[in-house]
């Protein structure tokens, strides 16, 4: 009782905190500080946000190396885009959003029972390889349009509606992580045999972990294809993955605060370089390289930011006080 008791104080505390930035984003918007040409920067980061703190679920507590993201998330923006332009309005949105997570958890799942069982670079050229089957299905498919993909989808997506899911989609991964079931999990990750010695399921707890980020990989594909309003084959390759796994090693395996440091750190960086052109590819990558040699671990290693007395604190002390 006491634990559900913190968990709802929790969320209360990180519900307010949540809503106070969103009345902080929303002056900025209709003063015009942050204009359309942001907007959309703004939009794009909160669903690298999104991404990256499903994929360090995944990785940082699971300690499961998958490439697959990319494949969750073309789920998520196909499905987005078919129903989008069948259904109008938001009714389109949710229901894409509602297909695509339910679409992504079964492949999931399905996906998880066989692949969870290797490790490390097995594990990663599978999840790597179910990605590419999934990209090849919808190059293949009728109803995805192949090759060509699919555009005129309807720009039924704001910043506000991305901001929401954001919030949702990170309370949802942080209550799984500081759960019963979460600390499970962050055991296997430190000893798997010690973890199944003790009782510890932990095939199970892996799936669980794979099928998170998986829906929320999803939700922020049908978030991307409806705001950028078109979606193709390419945007779903190995390099998608990669972008998402930058983002997380960048601000530290294993710490949300960072996925979330990382991917505003690393938006702002692209925003400033668009008028280098192609060479700002170069100074992006010198840039990366650069930071994760002075700081291999990432920005805040496995720190994190808590709430309740405004401080950082390493992860194993937040395992351990469920904070």
């Amino acid at each position: 009782m006491k634990k559900m008791q913190r968990f709802h104080k929790k969320n209360i505390r990180w519900t307010l905190f949540a809503l106070g930035m969103y009345a902080l984003l929303f002056v900025l918007v209709q003063t015009g500080v942050i204009n359309f040409y942001y907007e959309s920067t703004f939009i794009n980061i909160m669903i690298n946000i999104i991404y990256a703190v499903g994929l360090n679920l995944i990785l940082g507590v699971a300690g499961q190396f998958s490439l697959g993201h990319a494949g969750f998330i073309a789920i998520g923006s196909y499905s987005g885009a078919i129903l989008g332009k069948m259904i109008n309005g938001l009714p389109g949105l949710f229901a894409g959003m509602a297909v695509g997570v339910v679409i992504s958890v079964i492949v999931a799942f399905l996906v998880g029972l066989p692949t969870l069982r290797l490790k490390g670079d097995y594990l990663a050229i599978a999840t790597l390889g179910v990605a590419e089957i999934i990209r090849v299905a919808v190059t293949n498919m009728k109803i995805t349009n192949g090759a060509a993909g699919i555009s005129g989808i309807p720009l039924t997506n704001t910043w506000t509606i991305t901001y929401i899911f954001l919030v949702v989609t990170t309370i949802l991964i942080l209550n799984y992580t500081f759960s019963s079931a979460g600390r499970a999990t962050y055991g296997v990750l430190q000893d798997e045999i010690a973890a199944e010695s003790m009782g510890v399921q932990v095939t199970k707890y892996k799936i669980l972990a794979f099928v998170l980020g998986a829906a929320t990989a999803s939700i922020g594909g049908t978030l991307s294809a409806t705001t950028l309003g078109a979606v193709t084959p390419g945007d779903f390759t190995f390099m998608k993955s990669i972008d998402v796994l930058i983002i997380v090693v960048f601000g530290g395996i294993g710490s949300f605060t960072g996925s979330f440091v990382a991917a505003v750190l690393l938006g702002i960086i692209n925003l400033v370089l668009q008028p280098f052109g192609q060479l700002r590819m170069i100074i992006y990558a010198v840039a990366l390289i650069l930071i994760m040699i002075f700081r291999p671990g990432g920005l805040l290693g496995t720190w994190e930011f808590k709430l309740g007395n405004l401080k950082f604190s390493k992860k194993k002390e937040a395992k351990e006080s469920g904070k």
